[in-house]
């Protein structure tokens, strides 16, 4: 991880995560410099405050996906909990401790190893009041409980050791619908042009940016807004960005099926304008990158069938979304 600059985590997360260019730069400097200051306290036995991150963005953007993809770059155990569930248990804390020994168990039970790990929580908007209701007690609560170990407090598993929290990544997520209606009224007192010097981009980016104040009129309390100081923000996927998903990562799923057909001597062949109409869909369906997996095995479903029973086949063309793949058998 010594070798690793934000500019190298950004090109390794290239490979993986399609466009995301600000969310992928903002977060690559967090984590970076998450581990250089957690290096510096345990070197010099000083306390420095963490940043820990928060992703807001559509389902679908790819906030689990850039989370995934980052732990794998930095080989440090990496697990996901859902805000949204830990709000409708009973037992919070044991649920926070549950969290905490998956991240044992992904470091093989070695606690100083899950120390510094990565924990994504997702849908962590959903910790909010509905409507013009007061904030729920459940979500409240739970904001309460994440607070001490966001911010580093020893926690007893249940399997006997204690964990540190303090150098443990906390990022979280969240779709935070209607959050674009409270930026533009923080924004009618933000930042003004004082002189054609000014930079038009600078100032769009500034009112852009999502302020605590915005996070605790949305409905997270103060104090848990104030442990998420860096935020980024993902972009809605477009049609093309869509396309380059299916086509362009390491692991796109165009590469994984044409890689298990290969491996049974079929050469797949698709036409570009089906990852066109694919992505059409996609945008119509509203769930982002989530669905483009559904259509694609849906549209590969004959596909497989037929090869698996035809040994002769030595190459699949699909043309169309809407027309029957044609099959090609070998001399």
């Amino acid at each position: 991880m010594s070798d690793l600059t934000p500019s190298r985590i950004v090109r390794a997360l290239d490979q993986y995560v399609i466009g995301q260019d600000e969310a992928k730069k903002t977060l690559a400097v967090a984590v970076y410099w998450h581990f250089r200051k957690a290096d510096r306290a345990l070197a010099e036995s000083i306390e420095i405050s963490k940043s820990n991150v928060l992703l807001i963005g559509s389902t679908g953007t790819g906030k689990t996906l850039m989370c995934e993809t980052l732990s794998r770059i930095l080989g440090v155990p990496f697990v996901t909990a859902d805000a949204a569930s830990l709000a409708q248990t009973e037992f919070v804390s044991h649920e926070i401790e549950a969290i905490l020994q998956r991240l044992v168990d992904k470091a093989g039970g070695d606690v100083a190893r899950a120390q510094r790990g990565v924990v994504f929580i997702d849908e962590i908007d959903k910790l909010k009041a509905v409507g013009a209701q007061a904030r729920s007690v459940s979500g409240e609560s739970v904001q309460h409980a994440l607070l001490k170990i966001m911010e580093g407090s020893q926690v007893r598993l249940r399997s006997g050791p204690y964990i540190d929290t303090t150098h443990i990544l906390f990022i979280c997520g969240g779709a935070f619908v209607g959050i674009e209606d409270i930026l533009r009224d923080s924004q009618a007192f933000g930042f003004i042009a004082l002189s054609d010097k000014d930079n038009p981009k600078v100032l769009k980016t500034l009112n852009a940016r999502v302020k605590p104040g915005d996070l605790r009129a949305f409905g997270l309390i103060p104090e848990f807004a104030g442990r998420l100081p860096i935020i980024a923000r993902l972009d809605e996927l477009s049609k093309p960005m869509l396309v380059r998903i299916m086509t362009e990562p390491k692991n796109a799923i165009y590469r994984q099926f044409r890689a298990i057909l290969s491996g049974d001597g079929v050469e797949l062949c698709i036409a570009p304008i089906v990852f066109d109409q694919i992505a059409d869909l996609a945008l119509e369906y509203k769930a982002g990158a989530r669905s483009l997996r559904g259509i694609f095995e849906g549209l590969m479903t004959d596909v497989l069938y037929v090869i698996a029973d035809d040994k002769r086949i030595r190459k699949v063309m699909i043309t169309s979304l809407f027309d029957e793949p044609q099959y090609f058998a070998g001399a």
